[in-house]
């Protein structure tokens, strides 16, 4: 069994290094981490390449620009029958590997707790998934989305389901794989904290209350989530009607 982690990189020069120094330092000898590139113009590749470890294979985003294509096009190199997504400035915590495999030998698709952190990796809440009672449930994710691509592995199968990928923007590529998921198998979320959040200036994801982690419009959130709903349904009919395997 093979075992890719995908990472998407875009100036990330000041965490970059730390994070794969953790993954490496967990991962089999045979396994891949595959970083997708943005188009850093800090010194993000260079970091990487001088960590120099044949685990590590590096693409280059060529398509749209932007954090959810750069996810795509590291997902589309990866070849593991497992599949990890990985941010750029956390930390991985020790076991959060063994763990993860040992749990995607029943489950298809699994989400491990986090610590949230400063920059420095203080913990200011010892559990992510309390701020926002995370767990499955269709509506209760789209509503409020749980499924954060950093705390997320699963099977290939849960990736072949979930591509090709939607083509409206509204919808994240983590959120439609922990939703794809449900639909088509078994889903976890393990209680035990794997990981170190970091949450510093560059970060992408906002933390806040329900339906205010961003500064859109109120109309637009309810436009994200008729989006997010009629997708899933959508994809939920092709497959048990057998025209989506």
């Amino acid at each position: 069994m093979k075992v890719s982690v995908c990472l998407a990189t875009y100036n990330g020069e000041k965490f970059i290094s730390e994070q794969i120094t953790s993954i490496l330092q967990q991962i089999d000898q045979n396994d891949e981490i595959i970083v997708s590139d943005d188009g850093s113009a800090d010194k993000t590749l260079e970091i990487i390449r001088n960590i120099n470890d044949s685990r590590i294979k590096m693409v280059i985003n060529k398509g749209k620009k932007g954090y959810t294509p750069n996810f795509q096009n590291a997902l589309r190199a990866s070849v593991g029958d497992i599949i990890f997504l990985s941010d750029q400035d956390d930390v991985w915590m020790p076991g959060k590997y063994n763990a993860v495999l040992e749990s995607l030998k029943e489950n298809d698709l699994v989400v491990t707790n986090s610590m949230v952190t400063d920059e420095l990796l203080n913990v200011t809440n010892h559990s992510f998934f309390s701020l926002y009672n995370s767990g499955t449930g269709i509506l209760k994710n789209i509503i409020c989305c749980t499924y954060y691509g950093s705390c997320m592995a699963f099977n290939r199968k849960v990736l072949n389901h979930s591509m090709p990928f939607p083509k409206n923007e509204e919808v994240a590529i983590d959120l439609w794989m922990g939703l794809v998921a449900e639909v088509t198998g078994k889903v976890k979320f393990i209680e035990q904290p794997y990981l170190l959040y970091r949450r510093s200036e560059n970060t992408v994801t906002q933390l806040g209350s329900l339906l205010n982690r961003s500064d859109r419009p109120f109309i637009m959130k309810l436009y994200k989530r008729w989006i997010l709903l009629t997708s899933i349904l959508k994809f939920a009919f092709l497959h048990k009607v057998g025209l989506k395997k």
